[in-house]
C-alpha cells in the first residue's frame, strides 16, 4: 500500500449513519436463524456520502458515547419507524408496531454527545423528530391530511410532491435557494421545537420541514435526501466534515 494512498484516506471524512434493528424472522432465512435480530441500514446512505468522497460506517446500537462520536467526523441520523410514544411521555399504543424505545435512546444519546462535541449532523425524516426531541421538543405524533398527504400514499419514495421554502439566510437557503421540490414520506412532525433549533423551512402547509441548531453546523430535514438526484445536502455534510477534521488534525 502506497504512503499516498494512504495519506489520501486519511483525508477523507469518516461518517456515521444509524439504522434500525429487527428480527430476522422478517427475512428469507431458515427457520432456525429467524429468532436472532439484524440491523438494517437503507445503503443509499452509504451510496451518497461515498459519491462525495467520505468514508461512511454504520452505527449498531452498541456504537455509543463521546469515544465513539469523538472518532467520527460528521453524523446522519436516518429515517424509519415512528418515535415511540414512551419516549414523546404519551401513555398510547404506537401507531407504528415497529417503534423502537431501544433505537429512540441510541440516537438521543448519539444527537447530544455530537452536540456537545460540536460534530457535524444531518437528521433525516425520522431523524430530524428525534432531534427535536433530544433538545426537548415535542412532536405532532399523527397529521391530519388536508392539502398534502405527507406519508404520499402510491407514490415512489423518490417522487417528489410538494414544496419547500427556506428561511433566507439559513444553512438550507445557501444550499438550496428561496424553494425546492421534495420527496415526503412522514406522518409524525416538529410540534414545539426543542432548545436552540430553529425552524428554516416550511411546506405549503405549514408543517416544519427543516431545522437548525443555531451556531452549529446541525440540520435536520423532513424528506429524503438519499432518494432524491444529486441532493446537495450530503456535500454540504461531507464539507463541513473536511473542514473540521482539517482543523482538528491541524490542532493534533
Amino acid at each position: 500500500m502506497s504512503s499516498w494512498n494512504s495519506a489520501e484516506r486519511a483525508r477523507r471524512p469518516l461518517i456515521g449513519v444509524t439504522g434500525r434493528r429487527a428480527s430476522a424472522g422478517r427475512l428469507d432465512v431458515e427457520a432456525r436463524y429467524r429468532s436472532r435480530e439484524f440491523d438494517m441500514h437503507y445503503a443509499d446512505f452509504a451510496t451518497r456520502l461515498a459519491e462525495q468522497g467520505a468514508i461512511p460506517v454504520q452505527l449498531p446500537y452498541e456504537a455509543i458515547g463521546p469515544d465513539l462520536v469523538e472518532r467520527l467526523d460528521a453524523l446522519v441520523v436516518s429515517g424509519g419507524q415512528d418515535v415511540h410514544p414512551a419516549t414523546l411521555g404519551i401513555d398510547a399504543p404506537p401507531v407504528d408496531a415497529e417503534s423502537d424505545p431501544r433505537r429512540d435512546r441510541h440516537e438521543i444519546e448519539l444527537i447530544r454527545c455530537a452536540i456537545e462535541l460540536g460534530t457535524p449532523l444531518l437528521g433525516v425524516c425520522r431523524g430530524l423528530q428525534i432531534l427535536n426531541v433530544a433538545l426537548g421538543g415535542t412532536l405532532v405524533p399523527d397529521l391530519r391530511t388536508g392539502e398534502i398527504d405527507h406519508r404520499s400514499p402510491g407514490k415512489e419514495v423518490s417522487d417528489e410532491t410538494h414544496g419547500v421554502r427556506f428561511l433566507t439566510g439559513s444553512t438550507v437557503h445557501g444550499i438550496y435557494g428561496d424553494r425546492a421540490p421534495v420527496n415526503s414520506l412522514h406522518h409524525q412532525a416538529v410540534d414545539r421545537l426543542g432548545t436552540g433549533l430553529t425552524a428554516t423551512g416550511w411546506a405549503p402547509d405549514g408543517v416544519v420541514e427543516a431545522v437548525e441548531l443555531g451556531g452549529a453546523p446541525v440540520v435536520g430535514v423532513q424528506w429524503h435526501p438519499e432518494w432524491r438526484a444529486h441532493d446537495p445536502i450530503f456535500s454540504w455534510l461531507v464539507r463541513v466534515a473536511s473542514t473540521r477534521k482539517e482543523a482538528l488534525d491541524g490542532v493534533a
